[in-house]
């Protein structure tokens, strides 16, 4: 009961539709440091946004941000697919390198599903460690997914409050062969899901989306009192499958139950900007808008839209990897700029880094790369960007160009039981259900004129022989001076899961948990 009454509390007033104002102004005292928003939405696409070209419209506050601050149309994930794209991103580093992949199979993606046993590795130095030294009070509100053991948890790793999930929203469970999933409040598990956070599964109804909101305008209500800077990562996940939004907003969209998560989210990312305008912090805070990899096109209508791209989540092709993304700092960033530059999500590592007067890391790789000068000064410059899928170095982009060493969609086994990565593109010799060497012979696209990668340039054509060239060098050149992280997805172990999460004692809601059989993780893609 009391749990069910903090949760009430949480919701008043928390459902409102908050919109822009077209010309955004903002006042207020100067911190010594500015403030931080990334906002990691959950396998949102490229061509979910009104301003990418979604029929619909639907996204009327991330569309007034990119016209209030600059669209980065060339923005790519470190990954395609949830866990190691996070880790990417919060260390500034390919997951390679940072340990978020499996060798269990050859080119096969990994996460952090509930049975896994490893995590963030604690040598991996994480954005939040570096702000929390230099005086920001961090916090995340929504999905971790970088391990739920307790040494894994984002406390142990920099941040000093949370709010949500370690792992995805999958249930319900039966509480007996498999334990459903926790939601901490700091350390602490108050409860799981489907139990005391429910989505209803057959409606699709659940406040979980209202309460990140509330959480997140309270989190920066309460810093904005105070002289410390903060970092917030609000990293809600109600577009990843099971789908799902509240009340209000179910059957607001023209696109179904994926379309009403989106307009809930976007009120979100309204309502928070407001925040900002109304508590005279805007011109000190920068806000990041992106998604963690591309749409699941293989869930159909409950997917997202990956725009002109092909392919989706899962895939190294630009549907799985090119992220939306918006960045919004009034007084700072010009209004109505849209940069080509070409970045990742780990970018942000640097960049929030250089904002904040840190040392970037020297003692390892850092593979992101500081985009104020682009931010602030619309600069553009050249720099390779690598597709990994699991162990497997897949492609690389340099300027327009980009090669595929090797090609892969799904296997033809999954194909014809209708899990469709590519639905209605398949590109002969491209969208493979063989995994495809090519490292001899790569495929080459020039994603200006061929953003969808369906034209390959002729092997015969001296376009083709100047360009291949120079990507090799910068192929080569990475793996040579490549060093490996220790693999953290290879074993799971169903004892690891979410039996006794912390705090679990406190509400007298542990489970017994079976005896320990680590096995060898199964990656079937």
């Amino acid at each position: 009961m009391a749990l069910r009454k903090w949760l009430s509390i949480l919701l008043l007033s928390a459902v409102s539709t908050s919109i822009l104002p077209r010309n955004v102004l903002s006042s207020g005292r100067p911190q010594h440091k500015p403030n931080v928003i990334i906002m990691l939405m959950d396998d949102v696409g490229w061509g979910d946004l009104g301003i990418f070209g979604e029929p619909n419209k639907e996204t009327v506050n991330l569309d007034r941000m990119a016209i209030d601050g600059i669209t980065l149309t060339d923005m790519y994930s470190g990954n395609p697919l949830c866990s190691p794209s996070r880790a990417a991103l919060l260390s500034g580093r390919l997951p390679i390198r940072n340990g978020f992949y499996t060798t269990n199979g050859h080119a096969r993606n990994g996460y952090t599903p509930q049975n896994i046993m490893g995590g963030i590795p604690d040598s991996e130095i994480l954005l939040p460690e570096l702000l929390q030294k230099a005086g920001y009070r961090n916090k995340i509100i929504g999905k971790w997914h970088l391990g739920h053991q307790p040494r894994f948890l984002p406390l142990r790793h920099g941040f000093h409050e949370s709010f949500g999930s370690s792992n995805c929203h999958f249930g319900p469970y039966d509480d007996v062969d498999t334990p459903n999933i926790p939601v901490f409040k700091d350390d602490r598990m108050i409860g799981r899901f489907f139990e005391d956070f429910v989505i209803n599964k057959t409606t699709g109804e659940s406040n979980l989306t209202q309460i990140y909101i509330q959480q997140a305008l309270e989190f920066i209500e309460r810093l904005a009192k105070t002289d410390d800077p903060f970092f917030l990562f609000w990293t809600p996940d109600a577009t990843h499958e099971p789908l799902y939004a509240s009340a209000k907003f179910l059957g607001s969209s023209q696109r179904g139950l994926y379309g009403d998560a989106m307009i809930e989210l976007d009120d979100g990312v309204g309502r928070i900007l407001r925040k900002l305008l109304d508590l005279g912090i805007a011109n000190n805070t920068l806000v990041v808008f992106s998604s963690d990899n591309g749409a699941a096109t293989y869930a159909k209508v409950h997917g997202g839209s990956n725009g002109p791209f092909l392919c989706g989540k899962e895939t190294t092709f630009e549907g799985g990897v090119r992220e939306p993304a918006i960045a919004w700092w009034p007084g700072s960033i010009r209004p109505n700029q849209v940069s080509r530059q070409v970045s990742t999500l780990m970018d942000l590592f640097s960049t929030i880094l250089d904002l904040a007067s840190i040392p970037v890391p020297n003692d390892r790789v850092i593979d992101g790369i500081s985009l104020l000068p682009t931010l602030l000064n619309g600069t553009t410059f050249q720099r390779p960007v690598f597709y990994y899928r699991g162990d497997e170095l897949m492609s690389v982009r340099m300027g327009s160009y980009k090669a595929h060493l090797w090609t892969w969609t799904n296997s033809i086994e999954e194909f014809q039981q209708g899990v469709n990565f590519c639905p209605g593109q398949e590109v002969a010799g491209v969208t493979t259900h063989i995994q495809t060497n090519h490292t001899n012979q790569p495929i080459l696209f020039h994603l200006g004129r061929d953003p969808g990668e369906r034209y390959p340039i002729s092997f015969h054509n001296r376009e083709y022989t100047d360009n291949i060239r120079k990507l090799v060098d910068v192929v080569n050149e990475h793996k040579k001076t490549l060093i490996r992280g220790k693999p953290q997805l290879n074993y799971c172990d169903n004892a690891v899961m979410n039996w006794a999460p912390p705090g679990c004692e406190e509400l007298g809601r542990c489970l017994k948990a079976p005896s320990s059989k680590p096995h060898l993780c199964y990656w079937p893609h």
